[in-house]
């Protein structure tokens, strides 16, 4: 048995601690996620904060049936997908993130090595792509969160999302595809149809 199956083992249990281990080794990660899928820190804390209460109430369901690990990303994917069509719902989702005087700001430390060209540069692409990013469905955006943020192996995205590795591997192309057209082209982008009509279009 691993040093994670016996902190879970206690957790079932009734340990709070080994809880905080787990909240520990796991927290960084899915706020990560949960921000680039918001680009909003309180949006992102919130999100984390009802991964790790659904964690806690439905651990003792876990069986052991896929990794640790993919079950918590399943959960917090869903979670994001869910905030995602709220969001869109209300047309509340945020680009960026606020300071204390209620000014933008950027998340991205500066490169102080950099010129002041080439950080405008790399400035102007992070947000068109953070643009390219919010026009995907939620679907297609979470694969790309996945994969070329998290670094999550075809496998484990299968596993989180429950689809075959081919079709992890087909819509992945396809938004990285969508996404290098509305970096290339600017606005001129249609938003990928969503989950249904995909389906029905055979991806």
């Amino acid at each position: 048995m691993t040093e994670e199956s016996q902190i879970i083992k206690r957790v079932q249990n009734g340990d709070e601690a080994a809880f905080e281990e787990l909240l520990s080794a796991y927290e960084k990660k899915i706020y990560n996620l949960a921000y680039r899928e918001s680009r909003n820190v309180q949006d992102a804390m919130d999100i984390t904060q009802e991964v790790f209460l659904r964690v806690f109430r439905s651990i003792k369901d876990f069986r052991g049936e896929s990794s640790f690990s993919t079950w918590v990303y399943r959960i917090a994917t869903n979670m994001c997908i869910d905030f995602a069509r709220r969001a869109a719902k209300n047309n509340a989702v945020s680009l960026t993130v606020y300071d204390e005087d209620g000014e933008a700001a950027d998340m991205d430390i500066p490169d102080d090595s950099s010129t002041p060209e080439t950080y405008y540069e790399k400035t102007e692409l992070r947000r068109e792509m953070e643009r390219g990013l919010r026009m995907l469905s939620p679907e297609h955006r979470h694969i790309i969160i996945l994969r070329d943020i998290n670094g999550l192996s075809y496998l484990e995205i299968a596993q989180i999302l429950k689809l075959e590795e081919g079709t992890v591997k087909s819509r992945l192309a396809r938004a990285r595809a969508k996404l290098a057209s509305f970096i290339i082209q600017g606005n001129n982008f249609a938003p990928i149809q969503s989950k249904e009509k995909e389906g029905r279009r055979g991806f």
